[in-house]
């Protein structure tokens, strides 16, 4: 009978721990660690400054196209003007003429007001005339109250000057005059 330790091949011992392997990639050093992490600090540093940089250029065009557009915004309304401006001219020029006819003069004024009116219309402007509706405090403002036996009570009797609003935002209230009713005896 053969022995047990006689099968062992390399006089290698059964309870013997195995030899460590060379490890592929070796821990790094404090040093590798330091500079990688330089690298990468830098790196991050670089982006930064670049959004920065960006930012900074971006608020800059922003603030000189929102100066431009302020410059300029009101450009397109003044071309539809210029036609106005133009027909007003030509109206002061007929009535310096000699023996102006006054009726032509009244109908070339009311064509150019109401060019001018459509020319602002176009911009969003829109006339507060409430002759004949219910007072309403929010487009309205009342100089006073007159008695009405035709009006009920708090109708608009008289547009004393027409209020105006802006892409429905209120530039000016109309100022009325308003019924207070029948008169009282």
């Amino acid at each position: 009978m053969t022995s047990p330790e006689s099968t062992t091949t390399d006089n290698v011992t059964p309870d013997a721990p195995p030899a460590p392997a060379a490890p592929e990639n070796p821990a790094p050093t404090l040093e590798e660690q330091l500079a990688a992490a330089k690298a990468e600090a830098a790196a991050h540093y670089d982006r930064f400054m670049r959004a920065a940089a960006d930012h900074e250029n971006f608020r800059k065009r922003v603030a000189r196209e929102k100066d431009e557009l302020r410059q300029f915004a009101g450009a397109r309304v003044l071309e539809d003007l210029l036609p106005v401006l133009d027909n007003l001219g030509l109206g002061l020029a007929a009535a310096r003429q000699p023996k102006a006819d006054l009726a032509a003069l009244t109908g070339g004024v009311e064509l150019v007001l109401t060019q001018l009116k459509a020319a602002l219309a176009n911009h969003g402007l829109k006339e507060i005339n409430p002759a004949g509706q219910p007072f309403d405090a929010h487009q309205h403002e009342a100089l006073s109250q007159q008695p009405s036996a035709e009006a009920p009570e708090g109708t608009v009797l008289t547009v004393i000057r027409t209020g105006y609003a802006l892409n429905g935002r209120l530039l000016r209230p109309a100022s009325v005059v308003v019924s207070s009713g029948p008169a009282k005896a």
